[in-house]
């Protein structure tokens, strides 16, 4: 069977574009880096590929807001060839920038035309930038890129990660669909989280997200936003305690881009 191909969109300011095309390639797929410009001149570009990735960095520099310069070019001017691509039962990733990418252009959490998004990521509560490393917990199966997954140690680094939901209602819908499907955890911490808006203490909880949320799936499961970054734990020696024997190998991260290879199986 073909590989299946990752599209792993960059745009001015992006930064992670290598490390996720090479952990897709790792994982045994194929990679293409391509442009904001690119796909905007050309739009089909989408159609050759399984798989599209958002990855981290700081789009445009983070004007206005994270991710919201390159979320409103999607959401002005890709937003039917990205519905389409999403329909046609291909993933979509988004990691930290493009987790803010995909929450503030509306592909992973419809917006309600009156009330407005469903959710923000807003400012740490600490009013920080966090370079950290994390424990996590998959809280549900709900997201094909978490298929298997039990925990996963993976670093941080962002200053708008707060995940905000618009209402508590909100809150308790995504909650009840298993869409909140990975947590911040202290480690070795059980695999059942706290429902509800209780929140962890710094730093198990990096940015004070509420029921410390640290990544989100559509109603699908196909489309996921995490804050994390995957993609710099894919192989033991990332682990910033390898050479006193801690870690796994490979690396945590590895098994999610895995799974997104082998969904197309």
């Amino acid at each position: 069977m073909p590989k299946p191909s990752v599209l792993v969109l960059r745009a001015p300011g992006t930064n992670c574009d290598q490390e996720s095309a090479y952990a897709f390639e790792l994982a045994g797929a194929t990679a293409e880096r391509v442009h904001i410009q690119q796909l905007l001149d050309d739009p089909t570009l989408l159609v050759k590929h399984q798989i599209l990735c958002l990855p981290g960095g700081f789009s445009y520099g983070d004007d206005i807001a994270s991710g919201r310069i390159l979320a409103n070019q999607l959401a002005h001017h890709l937003s039917d060839s990205l519905h389409q691509f999403r329909s046609a039962g291909k993933l979509i990733l988004g990691i930290c920038n493009g987790f803010q990418i995909l929450i503030k252009s509306g592909l992973l959490l419809a917006d309600d035309p009156k009330a407005g998004p469903a959710a923000t990521l807003d400012w740490n509560a600490n009013g920080r930038f966090e370079d950290r490393w994390v424990h996590l917990q998959a809280a549900s199966n709900r997201s094909v890129f978490l298929n298997g997954i039990e925990q996963m140690y993976l670093p941080v680094a962002h200053g708008e990660g707060r995940f905000v939901p618009r209402s508590k209602e909100i809150l308790d819908q995504l909650e009840t669909s298993g869409q909140l499907v990975l947590r911040y955890c202290g480690n070795g911490q059980s695999a059942n989280q706290p429902s509800g808006d209780g929140v962890l203490e710094y730093p198990i909880n990096p940015n004070g997200s509420l029921a410390n949320v640290a990544g989100v799936c559509d109603e699908t499961g196909r489309v996921l936003g995490l804050m994390p970054h995957p993609e710099r734990h894919i192989d033991l020696t990332h682990h910033p305690r390898w050479t006193r024997g801690e870690g796994r190998d490979p690396g945590d991260g590895l098994r999610m881009f895995q799974n997104a290879v082998e969904f197309f199986k």
